[in-house]
């Protein structure tokens, strides 16, 4: 079992399912006693949401690509962001390792080709949504992918940071999500992918959505097991 570094805190609610998830995987898996061997690195989301908002992506690429090099060095054998957005900065953290980075959107985009859809939703921050670098990842396998309008990316993006990375999960705000999920449906989308790793506190992937739901914390965590199990 190869042993996976953690870069968290981004924010640390979503970063406790990762923990979760890889720790029972494994223990289904393999049986017995056994868990995951990790190391973490649990960032302080406050200094890397000012960079995002204050569009300092470089110096977060270097804040991230520092925990990969801490997490290499005492002994971590893959790689895992622990969050979508920062994805964005995913190649100077995977050039400054020499382990392997578990990227979520070629995770995400294979589950959804396995499951036979082509054309998806993504919800996430207005980073992950608007730029191009999660959406171009998406399609470089072949996807097609639609976001939300301005209005509902706007308000997608506010659930996010005023209320789920703050620990409040409010079904008012599943409700309007689920609106906004219903749009896209008609909108043509055949599933959706809930791109942002804290949408998962409040969306449920197995019971809330028309359409496929597709949990971006589940599936990229599961390859990171995939990835430390694998011979």
């Amino acid at each position: 079992m190869r042993t996976i570094g953690l870069i968290g805190g981004m924010s640390w609610e979503s970063t406790t399912e990762y923990y979760r998830i890889i720790n029972r995987a494994v223990a289904e898996r393999l049986g017995g006693l056994h868990s995951a061997r990790i190391l973490m690195e649990s960032l302080d989301f406050a200094g890397i949401a000012a960079l995002q908002s204050e569009g300092r992506w470089d110096e977060a690429g270097r804040v991230l690509a520092g925990s990969a090099r801490r997490l290499a060095d005492a002994g971590a054998e893959l790689m895992v962001i622990c969050a979508n957005t920062m994805h964005k900065v995913a190649d100077e953290v995977a050039h400054a390792v020499d382990v392997p980075l578990v990227h979520v959107a070629d995770a995400t985009a294979r589950v959804v080709l396995e499951r036979g859809l082509g054309r998806v939703g993504l919800l996430g921050t207005a980073f992950t949504m608007e730029q191009h670098f999660y959406r171009d990842r998406l399609e470089s396998h072949g996807l097609s992918v639609l976001v939300p309008p301005p209005d509902d990316r706007a308000e997608v993006h506010r659930v996010i940071y005023d209320e789920l990375c703050r620990g409040k999960v409010l079904d008012g705000s599943r409700r309007r999500l689920l609106e906004v999920i219903g749009r896209l449906i008609e909108a043509g989308v055949e599933g959706v992918i809930l791109g942002c790793t804290e949408l998962e506190l409040l969306l449920d992937a197995d019971a809330d959505g028309p359409v496929p739901l597709f949990a971006t914390t589940r599936i990229h965590a599961l390859a990171a097991v995939d990835a430390a199990l694998e011979a």
